[in-house]
């Protein structure tokens, strides 16, 4: 089985490097029978819609993963869960009508919406998701910092999280048609923002232990 493991930083994917040993020359790794391919993209939307691109053009993947961080809306969210996104959103891709806000649905240039592409037939995958929580996302370009920005969001989307790269992701796969699934660390709870109440190591720690038990797993 070959596997595309997608995330915008390395610092993301810090436990799964350490554990895996891998050079990172190569950014590929073989365990349990299957192979890991690692690909950082950078940051945002448009970073890893080209990066992943690139990558789906010249190979074929039976699954590709999104790993990393993700603020989350939601008290039942707690620093360090780790979720899988059952749905994500381009959560600012449409136009202004003085105050009310226009997705790209509305006007008719296309959806806002992505969803994962899951092999339900896979158990090893099905039993992995269903172990996790799932999650309905956002993807934005700037990360919510505001409380009133912030209220007017969860009004009209009621995310559960947001990151800046997962849409793009699921709509790069769609279009690929390669089985795509994303995973996210929480790291902080979305409010005025305030780095000091961030856990961005336990939301990498928690979302690599999911990476390495995943990886693991094909072989029992």
């Amino acid at each position: 089985m070959n596997i595309l493991l997608v995330a915008a930083t390395k610092a993301e994917l810090k436990n799964v490097i350490s554990f895996f040993h891998f050079k990172e020359d190569t950014s590929s790794f073989t365990t349990e029978g299957i192979y890991v391919e690692v690909l950082i993209t950078g940051v945002g939307m448009v970073a890893t819609a080209f990066a992943l691109a690139q990558k789906l053009a010249s190979k074929k993947y039976d699954l590709a993963i999104n790993a990393g961080i993700a603020g989350t809306f939601t008290g039942n969210l707690n620093l360090g869960d780790v979720v899988w996104v059952k749905q994500d959103i381009f959560a600012e891709l449409g136009a202004e009508d003085d105050s009310k806000f226009l997705s790209i649905d509305d006007l008719g240039f296309g959806q806002a919406l992505t969803l994962p592409l899951i092999d339900k037939e896979n158990k090893v995958i099905s039993k992995w998701l269903a172990s996790l929580k799932p999650a309905n996302a956002i993807t934005v370009n700037k990360v919510s910092g505001n409380f009133k920005n912030i209220q007017k969001t969860i009004h009209r989307l009621n995310p559960d999280i947001e990151t800046m790269e997962g849409a793009a992701f699921y709509y790069a796969c769609q279009q690929n048609q390669t089985p795509c699934v994303q995973l996210r660390g929480i790291s902080n709870f979305i409010e005025k923002r305030n780095t000091d109440n961030w856990d961005v190591r336990k939301a990498v720690s928690g979302v690599n232990a999911v990476l390495i038990r995943f990886f693991k797993s094909f072989g029992k």
